[in-house]
């Protein structure tokens, strides 16, 4: 048996909860499968509650991955490209990821080098802002490509 005001040693189960009952704390055990197994004497409400309050502020620091999108068509006009790409723009600055793809709608897929030169121009445009993490690729209709914002 282990614990803050226990002098450390063995003790039977019914004087360790005596130990523990009298200081007003829990018995807890700690590693079963040792010989003897062992026991704290422990506020066990107050340790489960330090063990959220931890994991919360884990969970607060780790970082969340925003992905935003970005469609096109493959045949998409110079003023839509240019509208797009300014919030693609925008996205990457907030450090969002950021998917691009060309959709391509029925026999529109006969124009896959057009989507290919569109999203490649798009990286190009916006490699001052981000970097391509993906390059295009064929997946059945839509041709996708992600960028990652530069730190």
């Amino acid at each position: 048996m282990v614990g803050d005001n226990v002098e450390i040693g063995i003790y039977s189960t019914r004087d360790a909860l005596k130990i523990a009952d009298e200081q007003g704390l829990d018995l807890v055990e700690i590693s079963p499968n040792a010989d003897p197994p062992v026991c704290k004497v422990m506020d066990y409400k107050k340790f489960l509650y330090e063990q959220k309050k931890r994991d919360k502020a884990i969970k607060a620091k780790a970082t969340k991955v925003v992905i935003k999108e970005i469609r096109f068509g493959p045949q998409t006009d110079d003023h839509d490209y240019e509208f797009k790409k300014k919030h693609a723009e925008k996205f990457l600055k907030e450090g969002a990821k950021l998917k691009a793809f060309v959709f391509f709608k029925g026999r529109s897929i006969v124009f896959k080098e057009q989507g290919q030169i569109l999203l490649l121009k798009l990286a190009q445009d916006l490699e001052e802002y981000g970097k391509v993490e993906q390059m295009p690729r064929l997946e059945g209709k839509r041709m996708t490509m992600f960028l990652a914002p530069k730190k």
